[in-house]
């Protein structure tokens, strides 16, 4: 007994193109629940979105509960189907917009935590100057943990990342826009808040509890003494991670003007900031191989003006 027939009559509409890309996000990240962020939608409402879609095709694609998330045999083919439609359409609008002065479409940009705020207002201005030259653009913008932004950009699930790229890729275009000073902090209610900086030259850290940050992983710190720290938390998200410091509880890196702009001066204080403190470094990334490239390189070309 054969599959049953997926019915689609007439032309595709705009519906059906959003629920595509929908499947595509959620295949692409193996999951309902991994596909909110990059989708910036409820679990409830991909559900809804892929349930609708399954409905207008007459076809289950995967299946999703307890068990996990699994792609059907029909869904695979209809996730394959779906990535050379979105390619061809991306393909054809960049064409179009290549020869045409009306730039239309969509551009996905994915952000590192804390990068949208007023410190880094270059974005933002980058953003109006980008809309004030392409009006009929849409933007997208996804916010994602630093580390999975390069992944999701090398597999075009977006057009433009902003993140600190730990090393580089051949396949990824890649320009410097700011930095950020890292420092490691502890709380006003923990013993070295109140030791005399002579003190502290002289202290064995390793006999304190430290909350991970991506730059304390094995093979990526920035000082040989981190290798012996007594890692035992892990909080990759800036705030998650200054929660653990300020219960004093756990020493640990957060950006320095962020703790400003939280104005926690007055309780969180930088340990050794010439030893251990260290600058990452913030870059606008996109793949060489996109079909979006007109739209990327007018974005990267105001965020530039928007830096110097």
């Amino acid at each position: 007994m054969g599959f049953k027939k997926a019915s689609l009559t007439g032309q595709l509409a705009d519906i059906d193109i959003k629920l595509l890309r929908i499947f595509k996000a959620v295949v692409d990240a193996q999951g309902v629940t991994a596909a909110e962020a990059p989708l910036n939608l409820a679990n409830s409402t991909i559900s809804n979105y892929l349930a609708e879609l399954e409905k207008r095709l007459g076809m289950r694609l995967c299946e999703r509960g307890r068990k996990g998330f699994v792609v059907t045999q029909q869904g695979q083919f209809v996730y394959d189907a779906a990535i050379e439609l979105l390619a061809a359409l991306k393909k054809f609008r960049n064409t179009i917009n290549d020869s045409h002065q009306s730039l239309q479409g969509e551009l996905h940009i994915i952000c590192a935590e804390h990068t949208l705020g007023k410190a880094n207002y270059c974005i933002v201005k980058a953003i109006d100057d980008f809309l004030n030259i392409a009006p009929d653009v849409n933007i997208n913008i996804s916010v994602m943990e630093s580390n999975s932004i390069v992944s999701a950009i090398g597999d075009n699930q977006a057009d433009i990342g902003i993140t600190v790229p730990l090393q580089n890729h051949q396949q990824l275009n890649s320009a410097t826009l700011f930095s950020e000073q890292m420092l490691l902090y502890c709380a006003s209610v923990h013993p070295l808040f109140t030791m005399p900086q002579s003190q502290l030259n002289d202290t064995d850290l390793s006999i304190f509890k430290f909350v991970e940050s991506p730059r304390l992983r094995a093979g990526q710190e920035p000082h040989l003494d981190m290798k012996n720290w007594k890692k035992v938390s892990r909080a990759h998200h800036q705030e998650a991670r200054m929660s653990l410091i300020l219960s004093g509880h756990y020493l640990g890196f957060l950006p320095e003007q962020l703790v400003a702009q939280w104005g926690l001066t007055d309780q969180l204080k930088p340990l050794l900031p010439n030893k251990y403190g260290y600058t990452n470094e913030f870059k606008v990334i996109s793949n060489k191989n996109s079909s979006n490239q007109s739209l990327i390189n007018i974005f990267n070309k105001v965020l530039k003006q928007n830096i110097l």
